[in-house]
């Protein structure tokens, strides 16, 4: 299993941006689809962003799709969530996770691996 270390979560204004920062550990980073996924309070986890093991696939929420980006650097190790024109909605806890298949995580919403999560709160 990878491990995997979020940053970058904090207090945000709506229509402002922050991005999310997930580290990876181990040299295989680039053998293992990453996403987010994010968990409200009182709410379900739910998919995000998942992004294949090349970056070339990208699915991603209807919520956020044209506001947030998946993208990844596998010399870094390191899969990034830049979140624009971010909602109160959008308020969350923010995890990272890793699994074999990019698409499998987004219909499954499971991974084999997960991050500790960052709080991103968004002010109206």
């Amino acid at each position: 299993q990878v491990q995997l270390v979020e940053s970058g979560g904090g207090l945000v204004q709506a229509g402002g941006s922050l991005r999310l920062s997930c580290a990876a550990s181990g040299r295989t980073f680039s053998s293992y689809a990453m996403g987010w996924f994010r968990q409200a309070p009182g709410k379900e986890r739910e998919f995000v962003a998942t992004i294949s093991m090349s970056g070339r696939t990208t699915y991603y929420a209807d919520s956020v799709k044209g506001r947030f980006t998946i993208s990844r650097d596998n010399v870094k190790n390191t899969v990034y969530l830049q979140m624009n024109s971010p909602k109160p909605e959008d308020t969350a806890v923010y995890y990272c996770a890793s699994d074999s298949s990019a698409y499998g995580m987004r219909y499954s919403l499971s991974a084999a691996s997960w991050g500790q999560g960052t709080q991103v709160t968004v002010s109206s």
